[in-house]
């Protein structure tokens, strides 16, 4: 890696199956290097995965087998900005439909249980018109929502 900046996520022996997810379903993702455990450790084998290198969406990452002492929360997501509503199901689909979970307002998680926003540009732009009853029309219908639905937003900032 070049970046002097990594994100580093934990996950329970399941790094490297999260990091193949994500660069088989997000653009500008990849899998790096995995490095194995040279020897036996306390909770694990020798040829274990320790560590993989990835990026999402250019974004330089490190999965580390850690062990269940720790899970993803809320408080860390991937927001991932999409263009139209092909792109919105695309991706919802991709991670609810894999062992995912749906959230509200846009949210859901993988099945490793790391968040992520999936969220139109025209949900963005509808949340800040000027026009601050359009705005709380389409925020309020944006409230109702587990995955974005761009039409439902565009009626309700209408009116």
């Amino acid at each position: 890696m070049t970046s002097k900046t990594t994100i580093c996520l934990w996950y329970d022996g399941t790094a490297l199956d999260a990091a193949t997810f994500y660069s088989e379903t997000f653009p500008d993702s990849a899998v790096g290097t995995v490095f194995r455990a040279p020897g036996d450790y306390p909770s694990g084998k020798q040829g274990d995965v320790l560590t993989v290198e990835f990026t999402v969406m250019g974004i330089p990452c490190l999965g580390l087998n850690g062990g269940p002492a720790f899970t993803h929360t809320e408080a860390f997501s991937f927001q991932v900005t999409t263009e139209d509503q092909a792109e919105t199901d695309r991706l919802w689909h991709a991670i609810v439909g894999n062992g995912g979970q749906e959230s509200a307002c846009g949210w859901c998680k993988d099945k490793w249980g790391l968040s992520w926003q999936i969220t139109p540009r025209a949900l963005m732009a509808a949340i800040s018109d000027p026009d601050r009853a359009a705005a709380k029309r389409a925020f309020d219908a944006m409230m109702e929502m587990t995955r974005i639905d761009i039409a439902a937003i565009e009626a309700a900032r209408r009116g």
